[in-house]
C-alpha cells in the first residue's frame, strides 16, 4: 500500500535519497526544503520518471512556513502519514569559543525544526490510526564530538524527541524511530571537506569497519523497511546505519 510522505531536507544529501526512493515505491511525497529552486529541480526528476511529488520551500526553523508547506502538501496528495526529518546543519566550533547565536541556529534547525515538522502531520498520522515517523539523527550524538558540542546536542535532542514520541504515540498506530549515520557522502560533507572544517573520506572510511563511507541509499533503504507494515512492531528504536563504526 502507498500512503503520501514527508521528506524535509530533501532538495540533496540523506533526504533526497529518502525522497527518491519513496517515491520510487509508489509513495506520493512532498518534498520540503530551504533551497526552493533545488528542490523544485528534484520534484521536476522524479515527476518526469512517472513519480507523484510536490516541492515546498519551507524555513523548519518557523511554525508558519511549516504549517503553510504541510498544508500545501496535504492538499495535493491527502493526509501525510509517513514523515522523515533530514533538515539539518552542521557547524564547526570550539565549545569555549562557540557563539550562543550559533548555539541557537544549529539547535533551531536540528531540533526545534524536526519537533515543527512532525508537530504539523501528527494529527494526520492520528486520525488515519496509522503513521511512520523516522528522524535522521547522528552517531556524533551517540558517541561525542569535538568542536560540535551544539551540533551533537541537537542530534541528542532528536533521539530522546524520537523515543518520547514513540511512547506517546505507539497506541494510536504509530511507529518513531530515528536513523544515527556515521560518515554519510553528501554535498554537505563536500563543502566541509573543502572548507578545511571536516578531514574528508579519505581519512575517515579507515575507521569505518565495512571499509567504506556511507552513501544516501544506504540510509533510504533503511528507511524503506521502518515505513512498511512489516516493521509495524519496531518503535522508540535507535537503528545504526554506520558501517559499524558505533555499535
Amino acid at each position: 500500500m502507498t500512503r503520501a510522505a514527508l521528506v524535509t531536507g530533501a532538495a540533496s544529501g540523506i533526504g533526497r535519497g529518502v525522497a527518491e526512493a519513496l517515491a520510487r515505491a509508489g509513495h506520493p511525497v512532498a518534498l520540503l526544503d530551504r533551497q526552493g529552486d533545488l528542490v523544485t529541480e528534484v520534484a521536476e526528476k522524479l515527476t518526469a520518471e512517472g513519480a507523484t511529488v510536490s516541492a515546498h520551500e519551507v524555513d523548519v526553523t518557523d511554525p508558519a512556513s511549516v504549517r503553510s508547506a504541510v498544508d500545501a502538501a496535504r492538499t495535493q496528495h491527502g493526509p501525510i502519514t509517513i514523515a522523515v526529518t533530514s533538515a539539518g546543519i552542521v557547524h564547526y566550533a570550539a565549545v569555549d569559543e562557540l557563539a550562543l547565536d550559533d548555539w541557537q541556529r544549529v539547535i533551531g534547525v536540528n531540533l526545534t525544526g524536526t519537533f515543527l515538522s512532525l508537530q504539523a502531520v501528527i494529527p494526520d498520522m492520528v486520525e488515519a490510526g496509522w503513521g511512520r515517523i523516522i528522524t535522521i539523527s547522528s552517531m556524533s550524538a551517540q558517541s561525542g564530538a569535538a568542536r560540535m558540542a551544539h551540533y551533537a546536542a541537537s542530534k541528542g535532542g532528536v533521539i530522546a524527541l524520537t523515543k518520547s514520541l514513540s511512547s506517546e504515540l505507539a497506541k494510536s498506530g504509530i511507529t518513531a524511530n530515528t536513523i544515527p549515520p556515521s560518515l554519510v557522502m553528501t554535498p554537505m560533507v563536500d563543502a566541509m571537506t573543502a572548507a578545511g572544517e571536516f578531514p574528508g573520506e579519505a581519512v575517515i572510511a579507515p575507521h569505518i569497519p565495512v571499509g567504506r563511507a556511507g552513501t544516501p541509499d544506504d540510509i533510504a533503504a533503511a528507511c524503506l523497511f521502518l515505513v512498511s507494515d512489516q516493521a509495524s512492531f519496531i518503535t522508540g528504536q535507535t537503528i545504526g546505519v554506520n558501517g559499524g563504526m558505533y555499535v
